[in-house]
């Protein structure tokens, strides 16, 4: 944990004898000198000691339950193992609070993004910063770049699409309230309903049973659900959202909350000294190479 806040120190002035005596209101001499007593406030508003945390000297951080990997390892965040587990612990560190004093706690995805009051100091859970989203909650400066991805069975009317045209005709899902879905909506627009899921374990089993054609998740979850966790599937490729600003995650707070600023400092911290960048390369190496579907 970082040192205190340095407060000034009062200086015990020695009182004269004289003081011992009732003081003659006409012979004390006024003076401008200040208070040796007055405290300084710290210089810094995110010393450890000064933050608003939910509980003094514990970070509360959040995020949804189960967890997958990338992100994180054996749906447990306390390891630390796992993009996002390793990331809320720099940036705990970063705000000087070693990893026995970050304390877990489980949200829904869904439910930490809406108006309201948290239970936590911020969540961890592949937020991307949406435009929508700030009009209920604050983000932290942006701790990842990401692109979406399809991925279907292999053998499947879309395992080659080359191209969103390819995707027309196709049954896609994806996780509610996601940009995951948004992308079907907004950029495939297939001419069939899309599915909508509570988590990515229903879409999953929804994909391998064959009531959609392709499931849509952010591309380092469609490389490990490929890879480990849907036998005799595939990565289609990867959607191209244009230029200007990618698509970030962020960590979520509470709309206004006085720890966004100090949140914000540590990830930017983290991303000047290279942390972020070798955590990604440790997590998410295998990120690459996806093809990118262009418009048909």
């Amino acid at each position: 944990m970082r040192a205190p806040a340095v407060l000034a120190l009062a200086a015990a002035a020695a009182l004269a004898v004289a003081a011992c005596a009732p003081e003659d209101p006409t012979t004390s001499a006024p003076t401008d000198q200040p208070s040796a007593t007055t405290p300084t406030a710290s210089s810094d508003p995110c010393a450890t000691d000064g933050l608003p945390v939910r509980t003094k000297g514990k970070l509360t951080i959040a995020t949804d339950q189960p967890v997958y990997g990338p992100w994180f390892e054996d749906d447990k965040p306390e390891s630390g193992k796992g993009f996002e587990g390793a990331v809320a612990y720099a940036v705990a560190k970063e705000m000087g609070f070693e990893q026995p004093d970050v304390v877990w706690t489980r949200v829904k995805f869904n439910n930490a993004i809406q108006p309201g009051p948290k239970d936590f100091d911020f969540d961890i859970n592949e937020f991307s910063i949406t435009e929508d989203r700030k009009k209920a909650v604050d983000f932290s400066s942006p701790y990842y770049d990401v692109s979406q991805a399809i991925i279907a069975l292999e053998g499947s009317k879309i395992a080659n699409a080359e191209s969103l045209a390819d995707l027309k005709d196709a049954r896609l899902g994806a996780q509610v309230s996601t940009t995951s879905y948004s992308v079907i909506t907004d950029l495939v627009k297939p001419t069939v309903e899309p599915r909508v899921f509570p988590n990515n374990d229903n879409a999953k089993l929804s994909l391998q049973n064959g009531q959609i054609d392709g499931l849509v998740v952010d591309l380092p979850t469609a490389f490990y659900m490929t890879g480990a966790e849907i036998e005799g599937s595939k990565v289609v490729g990867q959607f191209e959202l244009g230029q200007g600003t990618p698509e970030q995650f962020g960590l979520v707070l509470d709309k206004g909350s006085p720890l966004t600023t100090c949140v914000s400092r540590a990830v930017d911290a983290l991303r000047e000294d290279g942390t972020l960048d070798d955590l990604a390369q440790e997590w998410l190496a295998d990120v690459a190479g996806a093809p990118v579907l262009g418009p048909g």
